[in-house]
């Protein structure tokens, strides 16, 4: 399929709908052309696989003559720091994260929304007699802080009169986090696929807590200061970025190929994570996000003090 074209105008009616100072940003004189663009790519978000692997984004820019510039994150709570330091302008976050980074006075706005998955649940062995929330108490969980993961542990523990202080958290990057599950070094996980679904699928890891409703959904953040300073160059890449995601629901087969290769993961992974617990039917940040959100405020608080 051949990838849908892009037009300024539905780039400017992209961005009016996902930011609420579009208008503002509108009026705007853009300052200089930036002398390059920085995005995020992470394998939470697959859309971001598909933009670089596609190099769409180099294309669109290339006649201005600005370069982009990928760096990997392995988790909201690497985006955010990325953001915060500057080192990215475009960053890949869950909705809760990014909520948490602002509160915190990280100087980001949510943009555009690129999932709706179900990335994370609870998760131990095989071999653990763990088959509820109640079970982990005093148990050590391995999780990493300011991600979805780490706000659906909170959230599931309140739900049965728990708190952090209950259990004994391990903190961990989350592939870490998944390594140390697998070796018997904690006794449960706060997942994220795709080191989820390979856990569940090669080690026959136990999701022993779903709640898709509690997974927050996949968000594009850009930095204030990129966004007041080139609000033209934020509605071109929104474009490309929807083209991304039109293309990877309508290819499942590339865009699958295209994950596999960056990931080195075997087939029945790709598919727990792409086609199973992943949906790319939305890209506004309407209310359903914002409800899932609110939500999670009195995890959101828990977590802050954690």
């Amino acid at each position: 399929m051949t990838l849908v074209s892009r037009r300024s105008a539905f780039a400017f009616a992209l961005l009016a709908g996902f930011l609420p100072c579009a208008a503002a940003l509108a009026a705007d004189k853009p300052k200089e052309a930036p002398k390059e663009i920085r995005l995020d790519w992470a394998t939470y978000n697959p859309v971001s696989l598909v933009l670089k692997d596609k190099q769409l984004l180099e294309k669109e820019f290339a006649k201005d003559g600005i370069p982009i510039v990928w760096v990997q994150t392995l988790g909201s709570n690497k985006a955010l720091e990325f953001l915060n330091a500057g080192a990215i302008d475009f960053g890949s976050t869950a909705g809760a994260a990014a909520l948490v980074g602002k509160i915190n006075g990280n100087p980001i706005k949510s943009i555009y929304v690129y999932s709706r998955p179900e990335w994370t649940a609870l998760v131990t062995r095989k071999d653990t007699p763990i088959a509820k929330i109640a079970d982990l108490k005093g148990k050590r969980v391995a999780v990493t802080r300011g991600t979805d993961p780490h706000i659906f542990l909170v959230r599931a523990l309140q739900s049965v009169g728990l708190t952090e202080k209950d259990i004994t958290p391990v903190l961990l990057q989350h592939p870490d986090g998944k390594t140390a599950l697998i070796r018997g070094d904690v006794d449960a996980w706060a997942g994220l696929d795709p080191m989820m679904a390979q856990a569940e699928v090669e080690d026959g890891a136990k999701l022993f807590y779903r709640n898709k409703e509690a997974n927050t959904w996949g968000i594009l953040n850009a930095r204030e200061e990129f966004l007041k300073d080139h609000p033209d160059i934020v509605r071109r890449v929104l474009a490309v970025y929807e083209e991304a995601r039109k293309f990877s629901l309508a290819n499942y087969d590339e865009e699958k190929r295209i994950f596999i290769a960056a990931t080195k993961l075997p087939d029945a992974v790709v598919d727990r994570q792409l086609k199973e617990r992943t949906e790319l039917t939305h890209n506004t940040t309407r209310s359903a996000r914002r409800s899932a959100i609110r939500s999670c405020r009195p995890a959101l608080r828990c977590s802050r003090r954690g």
